[in-house]
């Protein structure tokens, strides 16, 4: 080991690239193809711009304020853009959308604020407005193709349990003309290929999922799928061009999620696709953007599979994979007349291409790179592993290594992602795994149970098992790597975010042999307090406590807050003061907590970052300090 860290010592790692904001994030063509409209983001906030596609001069650009994002955005007609705004409190935080449009002409003229929570206030932006009660919010519902003027949009009102609204958007005077109400509060909606409501789905006052359908705009929803009684989910997926079968993708009791049609008049589910491991990761449509004709599905890589494999999307996208060599690739719009698509590819080691595909010609130009400086070939793959938990369950994940060629076990990052549940790691670039390989380290992430992308049955075999079966599968992911030869067991630690960051320092406190350290950015370290602060968000958020976190009096023994006289090993804890998500207390109280355990413990704490840094300057830190750590108790490389 003296010898590794001596040789990995001349040797750094330069953060410039990977603290790099991307270029671009999402691109989409306008209809008649004179246009891009584009996502960048900046420092504190992501802003939509508008570029003239022949001289590729901006035009026109939608901003919001500090820590805004743009949700999505859609051309409603060749002119005109609409935008859903969301707010995010830091780097590592999920983007919550608030229900505010924004719409914009692409030459620049006619920015208008079409609906917000806070109201339409469009006087001097210097004059501050108090407001003693929020308006509703507004999100798009379907940007209606074929009407010029008008969107669809729902409305929820700032009430307790409020039923959403269907309404008519004018984008140009704010007008808004209500059509419906939906069967229950809080209800999302699926149209047909002509825009009329057709499912709506939510969740009931039993807290069981429930998907009711309508044959028409005059017809009165009836349930048709209740979680009650199935004791799975469906979701509506969209429907057939003659509107007379829908596509819906159904959970399972064991296994991933099927894709299939149910006939509205018999009520029969016809399965079309699953896969035996992965549930559907998108579904795939055709050039109209509404029809589905198949899906994709995430493994070692990207795959489709496709309802008709002769039909002329799913050629064309065959085509396109065999241009691509493999690589993930979406089309994200195509102009009205279905000659030029846009089409996003990517990779485990590209972040992502915007190609704009001549169907006619089959010719494909690059219209834009997230992130030219990294070369795919000088980046490591990330490989797609499986192995069983000690109770025989079926777990997977990517294991990245570092391109050096070097052979037999090397020191190794355990990378638990945050949530936990329902989300998942992913095939793609990765910054913290490539980063964490570039300094030398194997880096293995886990879709221990609870994790999304595997089926129902994966997901609920987490609940409540918060440094439970959990964490056990992060272990026997560790002791996999070890024996496989991955991994030396003389230097393995744990590092993650949010809940990651929970883990990192629960698997420290659990299992005190199996690593050598710990960090924890952004963590939850006190269960009870994040039980408590959940349950006064309200009636969905105590909730979901008790069913996926338990009793909080069964709480203290499980948190690592209380189990720092068992952690043997140091612990890096970041965190922001500004946090909402895992506030600033948890990683204060985990530091005192090892403090006075006699644990070496570092710490950096920025008081106006997020769930997650955002400046460049306090990022660049936190993984100069990082790498520093790891380097000194696995041996790989420092920060340049």
């Amino acid at each position: 080991m003296l010898a590794f860290a001596a040789g990995a010592s001349t040797a750094t790692v330069d953060l410039e690239p990977y603290l790099r904001r991307d270029s671009y994030e999402r691109v989409k063509i306008s209809p008649d193809g004179a246009y891009f409209a584009i996502t960048v983001p900046m420092e504190d906030r992501t802003v939509l711009a508008v570029v003239r596609r022949n001289d590729l001069q901006p035009t026109a650009k939608v901003a919001g304020g500090v820590g805004s994002e743009v949700d999505d955005f859609w051309w409603a007609n060749n002119e005109r853009v609409v935008v859903s705004m969301a707010h995010r409190y830091g780097s590592r935080d999920q983007p919550g959308v608030i229900g505010e449009l924004h719409a914009v002409n692409a030459d620049g003229s006619y920015a208008k604020l079409l609906a917000s929570p806070y109201g339409l206030q469009e006087s001097n932006p210097l004059v501050s407005h108090l407001r003693y009660e929020l308006e509703g919010s507004v999100f798009m519902l379907d940007p209606m193709p074929t009407e010029r003027n008008f969107i669809l949009v729902q409305s929820v009102a700032q009430t307790s349990d409020p039923v959403s609204q269907i309404e008519r958007l004018d984008l140009y005077t704010r007008r808004r003309t209500h059509l419906a109400s939906g069967p229950l509060p809080y209800a999302s909606f699926t149209t047909d290929v002509d825009g009329q409501v057709r499912f709506a789905h939510g969740v009931g006052r039993d807290n069981s999922n429930k998907l009711y359908y309508r044959e028409d705009d005059k017809a009165k929803w009836r349930l048709v799928h209740d979680e009650a009684t199935a004791k799975v989910r469906a979701f509506a997926r969209g429907f057939t061009p003659d509107g007379r079968l829908a596509y819906l993708q159904m959970e399972h009791r064991e296994g991933p999620d099927s894709l299939g049609t149910w006939d509205p008049e018999t009520g029969e589910y016809t399965e079309l696709l699953r896969d035996e491991v992965v549930e559907p990761l998108h579904i795939i449509h055709d050039l109209d953007g509404r029809t589905p004709i198949g899906a994709a599905y995430m493994t070692d890589r990207v795959r489709y599979r496709f309802f008709d494999e002769q039909a002329p999307t799913a050629r064309l996208y065959r085509m396109l994979e065999k241009a691509f060599e493999g690589d993930a690739l979406r089309i994200t719009s195509v102009t009205a007349d279905g000659r030029e698509a846009l089409v996003y590819v990517y990779s485990d080691r590209n972040n992502g291409d915007y190609f704009l595909f001549d169907t006619v010609s089959r010719s494909a130009e690059r219209v834009a790179s997230r992130r030219s400086w990294f070369r795919p070939s000088q980046v490591p793959h990330s490989r797609f592993v499986g192995f069983k938990a000690r109770d025989g369950l079926e777990l997977h994940g990517y294991l990245t290594e570092p391109k050096d060629g070097a052979e037999g076990p090397r020191p190794m990052v355990v990378l638990p992602h945050g949530g936990p549940f329902g989300v998942q790691d992913r095939w793609g670039f990765d910054d913290d795994a490539q980063v964490l390989a570039e300094a030398g380290y194997a880096v293995l992430r886990v879709n221990y149970r609870g994790s999304g992308g595997y089926g129902r049955a994966h997901q609920l075999a987490g609940a409540q098992e918060w440094g439970g079966a959990m964490q056990d599968d992060l272990a026997d992911a560790t002791r996999w790597a070890i024996d496989q030869g991955i991994a030396d067991p003389r230097r393995i630690c744990i590092y993650g975010a949010s809940y990651g960051g929970y883990a990192a320092l629960m698997g420290v406190a659990k299992d005190p042999d199996l690593y050598r350290c710990a960090a924890g950015y952004v963590g939850v370290y006190d269960l009870p307090m994040m039980h408590r602060d959940a349950s006064r968000r309200g009636r969905v958020s105590r909730t979901w406590a008790l069913d996926w976190m338990g009793a909080r009096e069964d709480l203290e023994q499980l948190s690592p807050v209380n189990l720092a006289d068992r952690i043997k090993v140091p612990v890096f804890l970041a965190a922001g003061g500004a946090d909402e998500r895992a506030p600033i207390a948890h990683s204060r109280q985990m530091e005192k907590a090892l403090q006075k355990a006699g644990v070496p413990v570092e710490t950096l704490y920025y008081p106006t970052e997020g769930h997650g840094f955002y400046t460049i300057e306090h990022r660049r830190e936190f993984y100069a300090r990082l790498l520093a750590f790891l380097s000194r108790h696995l041996g790989g490389k420092p920060a340049g």
